[in-house]
């Protein structure tokens, strides 16, 4: 558990994690089968050929982001730990919307990456977060990449951060502190 915690964020990859304790790969999945219980959200890739979304691998996140920081043994909360509790609080509004839309990631072979991706009929809402008070351009690459690469369907994108300003950083996409987004 500890070592799926110091993994939030991260692309699944039940060998190596099973390398790096000591354990079997087939013991790691069966350890890595927490979903059930609700301890472990795997977020799965977004893509408009649904059939490559079962190919892709997941990323990993923890159901509760305190139990994940205690887990972790860390100290203090992380850019990751951030991401993980804007997708708890997403995850629970999901579940209360009718039709029940997509909660997804967005990653290119070349690694730019949207954290998030709201998929509702035939809308995506691009989400990145930033453990940042001083949100820019830079942090915006893989959110204008999804925009330019889905511009029919982009409805737009955010990007949490830790500040209290609210700023247009680029066309459709605005910055907004993630406590007044849940």
């Amino acid at each position: 558990m500890r070592a799926a915690c110091l993994r939030l964020g991260n692309l699944v990859n039940q060998a190596e994690l099973a390398r790096d304790i000591g354990i079997s790969r087939p013991t790691a999945h069966r350890y890595l089968n927490l979903e059930t219980s609700f301890q472990l959200v795997r977020l799965e890739p977004f893509s408009v050929n649904r059939t490559k979304r079962l190919i892709k691998s997941p990323k990993l996140y923890w159901g509760d982001t305190g139990l994940a920081l205690y887990l972790g043994g860390q100290a203090e909360p992380t850019g990751a730990h951030l991401e993980n509790l804007v997708l708890a609080d997403l995850l629970a509004w999901r579940d209360g919307q009718i039709p029940r839309p997509e909660v997804l990631y967005w990653r290119t072979a070349t690694d730019l990456e949207v954290d998030l991706v709201i998929e509702s009929g035939a809308a995506l809402l691009a989400i990145e977060v930033k453990a940042t008070s001083r949100p820019g351009a830079a942090d915006v690459r893989g959110l204008r990449a999804f925009r330019d690469e889905y511009s029919d369907l982009f409805a737009g994108g955010l990007l949490l951060h830790d500040d209290d300003e609210i700023q247009w950083l680029s066309d459709r996409i605005l910055a907004v502190p993630w406590h007044r987004v849940f």
